[in-house]
């Protein structure tokens, strides 16, 4: 057979299973053969990768693209993501009419994107869970998510008065009913946060490490317990998503059991790399908090043992404008899509000595398998063309202005690397090479519509 692409003599990693040398034949963007490195194939274009990583292409199971420049944030955020070595992402969207608005933002998105992508649905109001079989089955959406932390007055503040409770269980109920159905849930008791917070803003506090201290671990390790225990009488599937707090890790072991429906655990890069110490101040932000050195070490452990099943950025596209004069004004969140691989190369792989086919199952297979996304995460015949091809002697040197993105700060700027992202290829497309975003016809990104109604097909 003659291939459309080749990528020749490198070393491939299998998620979950092992590394192998060898060349991949692509043909009509998907994985046509994994061959030995004897073999001398004829093909249109040959990439040697020699002495390099060929991965799956990150999927980001985590992301808000429109929360910066709506208008734009397909196009800046997703070919930022491709210098990262993402080929995939899942982003939230929300909105009071779901069935009006998913359709049009699809289309904004495949009109311009770098790379594929799915929707995750917010919900928060009860039309939603109402109207979820539907709209599951029309956009193929598989995935909700509920928002704890807006319940009550900071629920009110946002213009969301319907968040509680009732709503978390009937969403679940909904869930169990969808094929591959799964319920993410954002696990923080703001009714308790009040309570901490009004005596360090009276005490005049303004650090990072106030963030943590007016919303502590614990106050997510509750929530924890009731989304896991609510999704087990509802019989849905749930996901704990960016998981910050070790003790929260520790009750999800407690509570698993075979016979039950799964508690899935996400964590996201700056659990696993920055603290509420870390010098970056309001900048650091986010909800849930940066919390102490002993939470980021307890959750590699879960990354290591597999107990956190996927990981991501929480990217939020937003201008460092937004992120003061203080910690209590400043927008929660920030940037990280393009640092997900290469950060965790360098904590997981080579500071803490994770395997990496293990590591990258977190950004791959893991993420594809939870939600169900056809013909994604593997490296396997069939299976779309979606690569990352890494240089494991190179550097990554961070520095926001060499992104395309809206957003002109990050956590991670001055952060220096090993490892580096030479090419990402989403299916057999060449779209970062040598480092740099490759011309390309037109924006190749696709949404990925996923099997709501019957088995998932390969």
């Amino acid at each position: 057979m003659s291939y459309d692409l080749l990528l020749s003599n490198g070393e491939i990693v299998f998620p979950g299973q092992c590394v192998r040398r060898g060349h991949v034949g692509v043909k009509d963007g998907k994985i046509a053969a994994i061959l030995d490195v004897s073999e001398r194939p004829d093909a249109g274009r040959v990439i040697d990768c020699t002495d390099k990583w060929i991965l799956p292409g990150v999927i980001d199971p985590h992301t808000h693209i429109g929360f910066g420049d709506k208008e734009n944030d397909w196009k800046t955020e997703t070919a930022t993501a491709a210098l990262g070595g993402v080929t995939g992402l899942m982003s939230f969207w929300r909105h009071e009419d779901l069935d009006a608005s998913t359709q049009p933002w699809i289309d904004a998105g495949e009109a311009t994107a770098s790379t594929d992508f799915g929707l995750h649905f917010g919900v928060t109001a009860r039309r939603h869970v109402a109207e979820l079989g539907a709209l599951s089955a029309k956009y193929g959406v598989n995935s909700i998510k509920v928002y704890l932390m807006y319940k009550g007055a900071t629920g009110a503040a946002k213009g969301f008065t319907e968040v509680d409770d009732a709503l978390l269980f009937s969403a679940l109920q909904a869930g169990a009913r969808l094929n591959r159905g799964v319920v993410g849930v954002h696990c923080e008791n703001t009714e308790v946060i009040p309570l901490f917070r009004e005596p360090l803003k009276a005490a005049g506090r303004d650090d990072l490490a106030a963030w943590d201290e007016q919303s502590p671990g614990f106050l997510e390790t509750e929530n924890v317990f009731r989304v896991a225990f609510f999704g087990e009488k509802a019989g849905c599937d749930v996901n704990i998503v960016h998981m910050s707090a070790v003790e929260s890790l520790d009750l999800v072991r407690r509570l698993r059991h075979p016979n039950r429906p799964k508690i899935n655990v996400e964590t996201c890069i700056h659990y696993l790399s920055l603290t509420r110490e870390s010098p970056i101040g309001p900048i650091g932000k986010v909800n849930p908090p940066l919390r102490s050195e002993a939470d980021v070490e307890g959750l590699w452990d879960g990354v290591r043992n597999g107990d956190i099943q996927t990981i991501g950025s929480d990217h939020v596209g937003r201008k460092v404008a937004t992120k003061g004069p203080d910690i209590w004004s400043a927008s929660a969140g920030f940037p990280g899509l393009a640092q997900v691989l290469p950060l965790l190369l360098e904590e997981g792989h080579f500071k803490r000595g994770i395997p990496v086919e293990q590591l990258i199952a977190t950004t791959s297979s893991n993420v594809a398998e939870l939600y169900a996304l056809p013909g994604k995460g593997r490296i396997a015949p069939g299976f779309d063309a979606d690569f990352a091809i890494v240089d494991p002697a190179g550097r990554t040197d961070v520095s926001a202005d060499a992104y395309p993105s809206f957003s002109d700060y990050s956590p991670y700027d001055g952060a220096s690397w090993r490892s580096a992202v030479t090419h990402t290829i989403l299916r057999g497309q060449v779209v970062v090479e040598d480092g740099a975003l490759a011309p390309v016809p037109a924006a190749p990104g696709r949404y990925i519509q996923r099997n709501t109604q019957g088995e998932l097909s390969s």
